[in-house]
């Protein structure tokens, strides 16, 4: 039984002790802890390491854009003619094909700088076509020129709603173009339809009709996107392989 009468003892002396000037609201000058300054001092704070953020192939800092994931270009092209002819045409076996293969080349430069369309306008969109021929986008410096005979033309570009009774004269135009002829879809009604979707009287898509090679997103879409078609159709007219084709069907 001491030690409880020594803790109420003790207990009852720091209550009667006079309270310090600090809890007084008195202001004291606190003395600077030297020693324990300077031991801080000599010490070496460890270094502060950031989270190390998950890897989900995009970048979070602008620092780091460059360090990015870049697929493999060689990678991709190996899949991208997986199932394809592509490189067998391309690789000449021997001399008759080399010369076929330079043939098919030189005649592929012809046809993507002399590009002339038909203009086949049905609704809005077609305003957006006449804007290529204008001195903002000029696509006479691609080689582009409309023409208004089917005959003397090897693009079609299809904008707008396509609707029942125009579907035959869309195919008449089409047969009456030489081969190749590539055909343009312009516009989400030339699409499949767009916000006629639904009606009676609409194709929905002018695909059903003629075959499509490239198709423009858009409500209408802008003159930049049909200009855009042009470079992507240039680059599809130099897979063109005609000749090596006939040559290896003999």
């Amino acid at each position: 039984m001491v030690a409880p009468r020594n803790m109420i003892s003790v207990g009852r002396s720091a209550l009667r002790a006079p309270l310090a000037p600090a809890a007084r609201g008195l202001r004291t000058a606190v003395p600077a802890p030297v020693a324990t300054v300077s031991s801080r001092s000599q010490e070496k704070s460890p270094a502060k390491s950031s989270p190390q953020l998950p890897s989900l192939g995009r970048s979070f800092a602008t620092s780091s854009c460059a360090k990015v994931y870049q697929p493999d270009p060689q990678a991709m092209t190996t899949v991208g003619n997986q199932g394809s002819n592509q490189l067998s045409i391309e690789t000449p076996r021997n001399n008759v094909e080399y010369v076929t293969t330079t043939l098919d080349k030189m005649v592929n430069w012809a046809r993507q700088g002399s590009m002339w369309p038909m203009t086949f306008g049905l609704a809005c969109c077609a305003v957006e076509m006449m804007h290529v021929a204008t001195a903002r986008y000029d696509q006479d410096r691609l080689g582009v020129v409309f023409r208004a005979s089917p005959r003397q033309s090897d693009v079609m570009i299809v904008a707008g709603t396509l609707t029942n009774k125009m579907a035959p004269a869309l195919r008449k135009v089409y047969d009456q173009m030489p081969e190749p002829r590539w055909v343009i879809s312009m516009g989400s009604c030339a699409n499949g339809g767009g916000y006629y979707h639904y009606s009676y009287s609409v194709v929905r898509g002018c695909d059903r009709i003629v075959p499509v090679d490239l198709y423009v997103p858009g409500c209408p879409p802008t003159a930049e996107a049909l200009l855009h078609s042009f470079l992507v159709l240039m680059r599809k007219m130099r897979r063109g392989r005609k000749v090596t084709r006939w040559y290896r069907s003999l």
